[in-house]
C-alpha cells in the first residue's frame, strides 16, 4: 500500500501541532507496512525521512501553459492572510507576524512565470497564494508517482488533495486537525473555511481528531456524518533523559499554563483562578508560558490585581525547555475555550505532572485520569488547583495512573485506525 500524502512541516522544521501530529502518524503508519511519498511546500535539506520518500514541492516543475493549470493560474493573485489563520505558528512567529501587521507590512506583488515555485514553507502573509500554488504542484506530482490513494493534512492541504484526486481519480483522505472556528470563533475567514467545505466535500473520508471536531465538522459544514470519523491523536516519548535533575530555585508549589497567549487558549481564566488561588495560599507561584497576541493584555490584568510577584512570564519556550518547565510543575492547566485535541496535557501527564484541562478539548475524550472543568468556570478552576496542591493524596493518584494512561495513548494506535481505513478504499 502506497500513499500520497500532502503535509505542511517535517522535522525537524516543525512550528506546532500540525507538524508535530502529521510526523507522528507518519511514523505509525510506517510501522504499520505502509509506504509513504509525503510532500512539503518546502524541504531545507537537514530533514531525515528514513524509508519515507519526501519531496519538496519547491523543486517540482510545471509547465503552465498546460490546460490542466489554467484555472489556477488565471485566479493567481496575490492575498494577504490576516495573523489568525496561521494554524500551528510557533508563538514567536505568531507574534512576530502580528507586530508586523500592525506596521502595515505588506508584500508587493509579482507576475508567475517560471514553471517552478519558490515556497516559503511558512506561514506568512501571502499564505492562502502558496496554497494555490500548492495545489498546481500537487497536479504534477500526481502525475509522476504511483501510488494507491492520497491523504492531506488540514486546510493547507485540501485544495493541493482534492486536485491530486481529480487528476488521478485515487481515493482522498483529508485529515481535520481544527477547523477554521477553532481558530477564529465565529469571525471566521470565508476563504479558508470554503476551502475547509470543499477540500471535505470532495474527500471520500473525513478523518477528525476528536468527536468534537467531527460535530464540528458535521454541523457547522454540512458534511455527510457517514463519512467523517474520529482518530485521536497519541503523543510522541519524552527525549529527555527519565534521571535529569532539574533545579527549582524556588520553595513554592508551580503552576504551569503553556500554549499560546490567544483568545482559544483561555489565559485569562488562568489568571482569574490564580488570583482566587493566591487569596487562599501565597505560598505559590503561577507561570505562563508562550507568547501571543493577549501577551500585553495578561501582563497588565496580573499586574492590576497585585499578582505580580507571584506570576511569570516565561515567553515561547520549546523543545527541551518545554520538557524542564513540566519538570518543575505541580499542577498543569490547559483552560482551552476550544480545543479540537490538546496534545500538552499529555506530554505533562507523560513527566508525572497532574493536569487540569477544560472540558471544551478533544483530550478530555481520551483522559480518565485528569480534572476536567468547564474553562469559564474559575472558581471550580482555583479549587481544583488548591485541591492538586494540599491533598497529597490526590496529585499522587493523578500521578500514577495518568502515567499508565498516557503511556496507552499512542500514534501505533492511531496508525492502526488509519491504516483500516485507507484498507476500506483499497479493498472496493
Amino acid at each position: 500500500m502506497k500513499v500520497l500524502m500532502f503535509g505542511w512541516e517535517f522535522p525537524p522544521h516543525i512550528s506546532g501541532g500540525l507538524g508535530t501530529a502529521s510526523y507522528g502518524l507518519t511514523k505509525a503508519l510506517l510501522k504499520c507496512g505502509v509506504d509513504l511519498i509525503f510532500v512539503v511546500p518546502k524541504a531545507y535539506g537537514d530533514e531525515k525521512p528514513g524509508s519515507i520518500r519526501l519531496v519538496n514541492a519547491s523543486d517540482v516543475s510545471i509547465d503552465i501553459r498546460d490546460e490542466v493549470f489554467r484555472e489556477y493560474v488565471d485566479k493567481m493573485s496575490y492575498v494577504e492572510v490576516d495573523s489568525k489563520l496561521l494554524p500551528y505558528a510557533t508563538e514567536e512567529e505568531y507574534y512576530n507576524i502580528l507586530e508586523q501587521a500592525e506596521k502595515g507590512t505588506i508584500t508587493e506583488p509579482g507576475e508567475i512565470h517560471s514553471q517552478k515555485f519558490e515556497f516559503s514553507g511558512g506561514y506568512g502573509k501571502n499564505l492562502l497564494e502558496e496554497v494555490r500554488r500548492y495545489a498546481m504542484v500537487a497536479v504534477s506530482i500526481a502525475q509522476q508517482f504511483e501510488f494507491d490513494l492520497i491523504h492531506a493534512h488540514d486546510w493547507l492541504t485540501y485544495m493541493a488533495g482534492k486536485e491530486a484526486k481529480r487528476v488521478t481519480g485515487k481515493p482522498l483522505i483529508v485529515h481535520m486537525h481544527a477547523t477554521e472556528f477553532d481558530r477564529s470563533g465565529e469571525s471566521v475567514n470565508p476563504q479558508v473555511y470554503e476551502i475547509e467545505r470543499a477540500g471535505m466535500e470532495a474527500a471520500d473520508r473525513v478523518i477528525a481528531v476528536s468527536h468534537l471536531t467531527r460535530n464540528v465538522v458535521i454541523n457547522r459544514y454540512g458534511i455527510d456524518p457517514e463519512k467523517v470519523v474520529t482518530v485521536h491523536n497519541g503523543v510522541e516519548p519524552s527525549q529527555m533523559e527519565k534521571d535529569l535533575e532539574i533545579k527549582r530555585n524556588v520553595d513554592e508549589k508551580i503552576v504551569t499554563f503553556l500554549g499560546r497567549i490567544t483568545f482559544q487558549k483561555g489565559p485569562e481564566y488562568f489568571i482569574e483562578a490564580a488570583y482566587k488561588v493566591l487569596q487562599r495560599d501565597d505560598n505559590v507561584r503561577f507561570v505562563m508560558a508562550g507568547s501571543g497576541d493577549m501577551l500585553s493584555k495578561m501582563i497588565r490584568r496580573v499586574a492590576k490585581l497585585g499578582i505580580a510577584n507571584k506570576f511569570h512570564f516565561t515567553g515561547f519556550l520549546k523543545g527541551d525547555d518545554v520538557d524542564k518547565m513540566f519538570g518543575m510543575s505541580d499542577v498543569y492547566v490547559m483552560p482551552s475555550v476550544s480545543e479540537p485535541f490538546g496534545i500538552s496535557p499529555l506530554e505533562a501527564m507523560r513527566s508525572n505532572v497532574p493536569v487540569i484541562i477544560s472540558k471544551q478539548s478533544g483530550v478530555a475524550e481520551v483522559l480518565k485520569h485528569a480534572i476536567k472543568v468547564d474553562f469559564w468556570d474559575i472558581d471550580a478552576m482555583a479549587d481544583a488547583i488548591y485541591a492538586l496542591l494540599h491533598y497529597n493524596a490526590l496529585p499522587e493518584t493523578f500521578k500514577k495512573h495518568g502515567k499508565e494512561e498516557v503511556e496507552n495513548i499512542k500514534w501505533d494506535q492511531a496508525g492502526l485506525q488509519v491504516k483500516a481505513i485507507y484498507e476500506q478504499y483499497l479493498m472496493t
